[in-house]
């Protein structure tokens, strides 16, 4: 469910506060708009302009020659029209005027890539299940917005647009030593992980090694494959958006980076976290001339990526290689800032 398929619609009373709106917006990285005729696009990152005239949209780009009319549909009968034009125009924009999660699954099973299917909501709630239907959607979701918060309400319920790729970097581990209790944070997600995924975690934001799903089970417990046993409370890990958190402050719903190494990333939603007492290991690694550290719990299921595979963290030996990212060390509330700093 990723804001590429969003389109902005500003609902404001004069072009000034449409303007601002649409400003809000392209900050926020939705970058397509839905404009009234004669209003400008403000300056910014490039995107899609749609021009609505009307109730119909029109697309300066590839879009569908001519104007799209917005149809209301509340019932069955409107909806077979709906698909019939649709079949027959290429594409239809349609506005729910009662039920509207099943009515849109219809019309996703119907269409089978024959047409187009734009919706358009004055509730940014409405999103996600617009985008995720049957796992694929609307194309297009036109959210009609009258103020600035909105967009930023729309923001935190919708999938972050990514981190993109990542600097992959090996580091030597140097010891491994247990230090006691501590509290360590699993991390369950709303999705199934691979093997080779996991989450990007580190007691310094400078470096954040990968630690590995727990989709391939121990000789004594079956694969979770929604899980992360990601480490110690205190530890940074990489959120979706780029930025960092500690791992004690995650909460439910929150967009963490799922990542493989030298891979592709992708975004999953916190489902729970577990927050218990266990033994744990102090791991050293050493990477660009820099020891860097991870505390994990000291259990076979708690794997870190190497060159040569998942290891768990009981069998890692010094001078094992393992996956981490090298980024900005310097943070503020999560967010990278070009400030010096020393973490130890």
């Amino acid at each position: 469910m990723t804001r590429e398929r969003v389109v902005i619609a500003p609902m404001g009373e004069n072009e000034s506060a449409r303007a601002e709106i649409s400003g809000r917006a392209l900050a926020r990285g939705f970058f397509d708009l839905l404009l009234p005729a004669g209003d400008s696009r403000p300056r910014g990152p490039s995107g899609r302009t749609f021009v609505r005239a009307a109730d119909e949209i029109r697309s300066e780009g590839d879009g569908p020659r001519g104007g799209v009319p917005i149809e209301a549909v509340g019932n069955p009968t409107e909806l077979q029209g709906a698909l019939g034009r649709g079949y027959e125009r290429g594409t239809i924009a349609i506005r729910w005027t009662g039920d509207r999660v099943l009515p849109l699954e219809t019309v996703v099973a119907a269409r089978r890539g024959r047409f187009e299917l734009w919706v358009v909501t004055n509730r940014p709630a409405e999103v996600p299940a617009a985008l995720g239907a049957l796992e694929h959607g609307a194309d297009r979701v036109f959210v009609e917005v009258g103020r600035p918060e909105e967009v930023d309400a729309l923001e935190r319920i919708v999938d972050p647009i990514g981190v993109g790729p990542l600097p992959w970097t090996l580091a030597t581990i140097e010891s491994i030593r247990p230090v006691g209790l501590g509290d360590r944070v699993i991390v369950d997600v709303t999705t199934l992980l691979g093997p080779d995924e996991g989450l990007l975690v580190g007691s310094s934001a400078a470096f954040l090694f990968h630690v590995a799903s727990e989709a391939v089970g121990s000789t004594f417990t079956r694969p979770r494959r929604f899980r992360v046993n990601a480490g110690a409370a205190h530890s940074y890990t990489l959120l979706a958006d780029g930025t960092t958190r500690y791992l004690s402050e995650l909460e439910a719903g929150d967009a963490v980076c799922v990542a493989t190494p030298n891979g592709p990333t992708r975004s999953a939603r916190v489902g729970r976290l577990k927050i218990e007492r266990r033994p744990l290991l102090l791991l050293k690694g050493r990477s660009f001339e820099q020891t860097r550290t991870l505390f994990v719990q000291e259990a076979e299921t708690v794997r870190l990526s190497g060159s040569a595979g998942r290891v768990a963290c009981t069998a890692l030996l010094e001078g094992s290689e393992v996956y981490g990212v090298a980024l900005a060390p310097a943070r503020h509330l999560g967010s990278a800032v070009d400030e010096s700093i020393e973490e130890r």
